[in-house]
């Protein structure tokens, strides 16, 4: 009688437990499971395109910064420009100038070599008259009708007077016929070297305004350069936020599955202890008790779960600037100078991750904690051959035994990394030159 209300109650929990928790097959249909291969191809695509969006950003950086030298260049030539014309427009004038000097001076040696002309005609007139008079001073009726010996001698010196006053006249009118000669030679040279200026002024502007039009050229043929670079970084940058809005889609369908999966473990580890319940309750009372647990499954899946976290949280900084000391537990952080090649970069003008900011960021979402140093993450985990390295182990790089560079290992020969400055966090694949002979894992 007791083993049948035994048996009653335990048909009867079973029943219950059926009916709180129905089988399996009749739970909510799997959501998408999207394809393992395919997420890590986009995700793949993703680092391709930020390290494209990386590449372009620099080059359109030292287009816009040769636009710039362009652009002072332009300013220069177009003072230069502004210059020779202005001495254009002096020498133009200086020219002009000389020219009215020229006429002016060869108009008064004219005027001057006729007056001294019509003063030698009359000279030549008074010389005949007196030759034919036997005199060399003049006409002998000149000295009739003189009253006396006196008389006779101050018409002589009269005629005397006269003569040497011509004679002088002659003078001055040849010397002025030679300074207007000689006014007449140097306005002239003033109109060759004037003119001579004004050929070298306009020669010099012809010069300054193909300067001038070759450097707008340069400059407009830079800025279309430039725009160039510009439009073609924003349509990398465009499939760079597909690429990762596709990533997410997938990670989020991945995530959603993997809670179905999560939810159908629950439902059939429900079934499984009301079962067990069940025939439990319709057994009698075990005379003893043994048993154990057994912690290594769940060891196992905490390790997948937290490499996981540890790749997504990396993954999710692609197309981030490399900032040399950039990073920390909550993500990315202003560079430091280096006093070198980072400073040239201006990293410390950036925000950012270096190498082992990156991985410190990473694995904190895990709850790892690691020193923002390569060389001690080299020694923080346990050291497993290359041959043997998993999914979210850190691969290192040595030179002279010293490590310098870290990155997170994906699977199938690819890594994600901050790689170096000018870049970019980027997914790439494994490079053996130079790597440390261990993987470092740390689940």
């Amino acid at each position: 009688m007791r083993r049948s209300r035994q048996l009653s109650g335990g048909l009867l929990l079973a029943a219950l437990v059926a009916v709180s928790c129905p089988p399996v097959a009749g739970s909510t249909p799997p959501p998408p499971r999207p394809d393992e291969g395919d997420l890590q191809a986009q995700r793949e695509l993703a680092g391709d395109r930020a390290g494209q969006v990386g590449a372009l950003t620099q080059r359109l950086a030292e287009a816009e910064t040769r636009l710039d030298e362009l652009g002072a260049g332009v300013e220069v030539a177009m003072e230069e420009a502004n210059k020779a014309r202005v001495d254009m427009t002096r020498a133009e004038r200086a020219h002009s100038r000389a020219e009215q000097l020229a006429h002016g001076a060869g108009d008064q040696a004219t005027a001057a070599a006729t007056e001294v002309e019509r003063q030698r005609e009359r000279l030549d007139r008074f010389a005949a008259g007196s030759y034919r008079q036997g005199s060399r001073i003049g006409s002998l009726t000149a000295f009739a009708g003189a009253r006396g010996p006196e008389e006779l001698l101050n018409r002589a010196e009269l005629l005397d007077i006269v003569s040497r006053d011509q004679l002088d006249v002659l003078d001055d009118l040849e010397r002025a016929r030679i300074e207007r000669v000689n006014k007449d030679s140097l306005a002239r040279q003033a109109l060759q070297d004037a003119a001579a200026k004004r050929a070298a002024a306009d020669a010099a502007r012809g010069r300054a305004e193909a300067a001038q039009s070759a450097a707008i050229a340069a400059r407009a043929g830079q800025a279309g350069s430039a725009q160039r670079l510009a439009a073609e970084r924003d349509g990398a940058q465009a499939e760079l936020r597909q690429a990762r809005s596709t990533v997410q889609g997938m990670e989020g369908q991945k995530d959603r599955y993997q809670e179905w999966l999560d939810a159908r473990e629950a439902e059939q580890q429900a079934q499984a202890q009301a079962a067990q319940a069940a025939q439990a309750a319709s057994r009698p009372a075990p005379t003893g008790d043994s048993g154990g647990s057994d912690d290594s499954d769940d060891s196992d899946d905490a390790a997948p779960a937290g490499v996981e976290t540890v790749v997504q949280r990396a993954m999710s900084q692609l197309g981030m600037p490399y900032a040399w000391g950039g990073g920390d537990e909550d993500g990315p952080t202003q560079g430091i100078r280096d006093g070198g090649v980072a400073d040239s970069y201006g990293d410390y003008r950036k925000t950012g991750f270096d190498c082992s900011g990156l991985m410190v960021y990473a694995f904190a979402a895990a709850g790892v904690e690691l020193d923002h140093y390569s060389g001690y993450q080299y020694k923080a985990g346990e050291q497993v051959p290359l041959s043997s390295m998993q999914r979210g182990d850190m691969l290192f790089w040595r030179s002279s035994g010293s490590v310098h560079h870290v990155a997170l290992y994906l699977g199938n020969g690819k890594m994600v990394e901050a790689p170096y400055s000018g870049s970019q966090v980027r997914v790439a694949p494994v490079r053996y030159d130079g790597i440390a002979p261990y993987a470092v894992r740390m689940f």
